[in-house]
């Protein structure tokens, strides 16, 4: 027993290093890293090392407790005020969005496999989720527009919850026990009362969090993350959606002045790699390359369906419903149709009709892991050229702002560091020339690996780091100021450059 454990340890601590090394190499051949981390399964599966893995129940369980970190972790690194405006178009596409991608998906597989209704619309419901890994992974490395950015991640966030509910009503045996209405009701109750739930624990976790002055600083990220899986459960025992209410509980959060902010954001970032290296690796483990030649044709046939007409078409039905049409233009629509990535969220989803037995449902999954293969590749590795190509990149945008409130929570202040990125308009500003509001100033400079007390006349200069400190009142304008000057100079404000998110 005790060598069976060390082997397991073994092999477990070895394909975690490898797929911690794979990230670096992926980064560099400009290939998603979660199919590095599916292809090392495959590798030690039943067609390679031949470690054989077929407990579809097993795999069920341990990848809603993996998705239930990403979503966590997705929660927890959400700005609000960049969340807030894209609210109602990212509510609408995780709703109405899928519900039409549901329905598209599966009339072409009916009309074109000859799939019978259900197993069709199934087919549907497994990929009509958009999947939160492949997209926070993504998306971050790219320099988009954060209100495109702000919209894909909260889709992905929020559209697991109504998919799962579906997905287990069309994959039970017999016929529906109630009416089509009846079954909407329940949905609505579930996506309502979780998202009630999570913003529960939110609020009394956050307060919490505030007054508990633990004893030490290590265990304020465990209580954070021991929240969000709070929010789960209680969810889950009401019978509500627990991922609602997850990503709720951690956008409530991740947006409040708690105590060691960036340790709790790092904690829960080492979390959720640590669920996606684990997550893909057993879905790659599960699969069986001996039949996936067969789910080929399947797979290019319901991935056309749904890339070309299924995701378009309910992005631009929940923009004209968001209202949102205008403002994303062509452009923006045409960008959030191609980025509707899908990763392990439908493979997961396609081992529920595995797990209960549902005819079809081993076609199902291996179709839908050949697609996410595909069209991860096509998709991922396409998304820079294609935000080029539709002129939506914003390559002099400042990098992310990066907040630690913990050293001075007692001062109302804190601290902000900023980047000064290749082809930012910061670098040859003069420190005076930030023109930063009453409550903010530029403490120290980091150049070349040495820091040093700036004066009004130090001229910034690309790879410069700056730490500014600015109280709770200054820290927005500050933020927007520093925006501006990035984007078009010295000179934001004559150009009407205001700086903001969007």
């Amino acid at each position: 027993m005790t060598g069976n454990l060390d082997y397991a340890l073994l092999i477990g601590a070895a394909v975690l290093l490898v797929a911690v090394a794979a990230v670096r190499l992926s980064t560099r051949l400009g290939l998603p890293s979660l199919l590095v981390y599916l292809l090392i399964g495959v590798v030690i599966g039943e067609s390679g090392l031949g470690i054989r893995f077929d407990d579809a129940d097993l795999t069920r369980t341990l990848g809603f407790c993996a998705l239930l970190m990403i979503i966590a972790e997705g929660g927890l690194t959400a700005r609000w005020s960049t969340l807030r405006p894209v609210l109602g178009l990212a509510s609408t596409l995780a709703t109405v969005g899928v519900a039409v991608s549901i329905a598209i998906v599966g009339v072409v597989v009916h009309l074109v496999l000859g799939l019978d209704w259900r197993l069709a619309l199934l087919y549907g419901a497994v990929l009509s989720s958009t999947d939160a890994a492949a997209v926070f992974a993504t998306l971050r490395r790219l320099r988009l527009p954060p209100r495109l950015v702000a919209t894909l991640e909260a889709e992905s966030g929020m559209n697991d919850a109504p998919v799962v509910l579906l997905v287990v009503l069309l994959a039970a045996a017999g016929p529906f026990a109630h009416p089509w209405w009846y079954e909407l009701l329940i949905v609505g109750y579930e996506l309502a009362v979780g998202a009630a739930i999570g913003l529960s624990v939110g609020v009394i976790g956050r307060w919490l969090l505030r007054h508990a002055a633990l004893p030490s600083a290590g265990l304020y990220p465990i209580a954070a993350v021991g929240l969000t899986v709070l929010a789960y459960a209680a969810g889950a025992v009401a019978h509500a959606s627990g991922f609602l209410a997850v990503y709720v509980a951690g956008v409530v959060l991740g947006n409040a002045r708690l105590p060691h902010r960036r340790a709790i954001l790092g904690f829960a970032d080492g979390l959720a790699w640590l669920a996606q290296i684990g997550l893909f690796v057993l879905l790659g483990l599960l699969a069986s390359p001996s039949r996936l030649s067969d789910a080929l044709v399947p797979a290019l046939v319901v991935g056309c369906a749904l890339i070309l007409l299924a995701r378009p078409l309910s992005v631009l039905v929940s923009a004209v419903l968001a209202r949102s049409v205008r403002r994303l233009g062509w452009r923006g629509q045409t960008f959030l149709s191609w980025a509707g990535l899908r990763g392990a969220v439908p493979i997961v989803l396609a081992t529920i009709p595995l797990s209960a037995g549902t005819p079809g449902a081993e076609g199902l999954f291996d179709a839908v892991f050949v697609l996410v293969i595909i069209f991860t590749l096509v998709q991922a590795g396409t998304l820079a050229p294609v935000a080029r190509w539709l002129r939506i990149t914003a390559p002099h945008e400042a990098a992310e702002v990066r907040v630690e409130i913990a050293p001075l929570e007692h001062m109302g202040a804190d601290l902000l560091q900023i980047d000064v990125a290749p082809g930012s308009r910061l670098a040859g500003v003069h420190i005076d020339e930030l023109r930063l509001p009453v409550g903010a100033a530029v403490t120290l400079v980091v150049r070349a690996g040495s820091g040093f007390v700036p004066d009004p006349y130090t001229r910034l200069r690309t790879g410069d780091a700056l730490l500014i400190v600015a109280t709770a009142a200054a820290r927005d304008v500050a933020e927007r100021r520093l925006r501006a000057v990035s984007r078009r100079g010295r000179l934001a404000r004559w150009f009407g450059e205001e700086g903001r998110a969007d």
